[in-house]
């Protein structure tokens, strides 16, 4: 079967300062090093200038313009949700589509969803939500809750089986060729909780959020929680190694920076060659999630590929490149209209226990 869009024509919808504004080649070598290569170290950017050629003090400069021109989101520390015992999915709700924002506002309110999107399908909200280690309702009571107060007529529930890829990184000095082109294939991500103790819960408290640009990011962390610097950054290094902290980055603004549309990909691969073809469509550049998602009567895409382009003919130029790659033709294609909510979780907040008392009195 041929590939195909879910609706003929998405409209693709900026919010508010959502245009893309000019950025030069050094910006856009900035932002690639910013997003793939921020080094844990005393002074990380000293680091990013090196290999940008350019000095630390221009660095900072350039790195702190591109926040306050909404092209970088913010730089901050990039926690494992599973790793850390969050219980988290992806979900499909078919809400009212006449008036999706008022679910949508009402889901984007819980402090574990991360990501909310208007798509072209019948179910017309995808968001993914988490629920805490030690949550009374847990996740399914949670998405019990949350469809009911919402007025969902329906939810899927498409939970990751397999994880082959997850590292959202736009590349700014690239075209549509280096995005639709693969690299080397990796293994699947482990998913497993990991062991940690109450000194790294203290350590993504000081740490999770938004860093300073300046030129000892870490040292306020450290003063906070009474270490000298170096001992956090080994910390940092061994929470990496532990798969806790994925890495530090710059997290990007989609639009301002160019990338106007995303395309969830979604996949008819035989279950006998999921773990085969799952990690060659991991590789390749514009595609930054990639999973293995559960099957229904009526859904019997098993494979889900997130790309991302500054239009949707560059999403469909990659999508078209992992389909010529892996001989793998039947797909979907469900493009984002509006995007509710986009965050970096924070964990071990309160926010988690407040929302339970207030939605289900637990």
């Amino acid at each position: 079967m041929a590939s195909r869009d879910l609706t003929a024509t998405p409209k693709l919808r900026s919010r508010k300062h959502g245009a893309a504004i000019p950025l030069d080649e050094l910006d856009k070598r900035l932002l690639n090093l910013m997003q793939g290569s921020f080094p844990i170290a005393a002074r990380p950017y000293a680091q990013v200038a090196e290999a940008a050629a350019i000095s630390e003090q221009e660095t900072l400069a350039r790195v702190q313009h591109l926040l306050d021109e909404r092209i970088i989101r913010q730089v901050t520390p990039i926690f494992d949700t599973r790793a850390l015992g969050y219980s988290s999915m992806l979900v499909a709700a078919k809400v009212d589509p006449e008036n999706p924002w008022r679910a949508a506002n009402i889901i984007n309110a819980h402090p574990g969803v991360s990501h909310n999107y208007l798509r072209n399908h019948e179910f017309n909200i995808w968001f993914t939500i988490a629920t805490e280690p030690d949550s009374t309702l847990g996740l399914q009571g949670t998405l019990e809750v949350l469809g009911r107060i919402a007025g969902a007529e329906s939810i899927r529930q498409l939970p990751t089986l397999k994880l082959f890829k997850i590292r959202m990184d736009l590349e700014m000095e690239g075209g549509t060729a280096d995005l639709a082109e693969a690299a080397e294939a990796v293994a699947p991500a482990e998913t497993e909780r990991q062991p940690y103790d109450e000194l790294d819960v203290s350590v993504i408290k000081a740490l999770q959020g938004d860093m300073p640009v300046v030129s000892e990011p870490f040292a306020a962390a450290a003063a906070e929680l009474g270490m000298e610097q170096a001992k956090l950054l080994a910390h940092l290094e061994g929470m990496q190694e532990r798969r806790l902290l994925r890495r530090v980055a710059a997290i990007l603004f989609h639009r301002r920076a160019g990338f106007s549309a995303n395309g969830m990909g979604v996949w008819k691969v035989p279950e006998e060659k999921i773990m085969e073809i799952g990690p060659r469509m991991a590789a390749f550049r514009g595609i930054s999630h990639c999973y293995q998602r559960p099957t229904y009567q009526d859904w019997p895409y098993s494979v889900f590929t997130m790309a991302h382009g500054r239009s949707k003919e560059e999403c469909d130029a990659i999508l078209d490149s992992i389909a010529e790659s892996t001989g793998i033709e039947e797909r979907s294609t469900l493009y984002s209209s509006t995007e509710f909510k986009k965050i970096r979780l924070l964990y071990f907040t309160d926010d988690y226990r407040d929302w339970e008392r207030e939605h289900a009195g637990v």
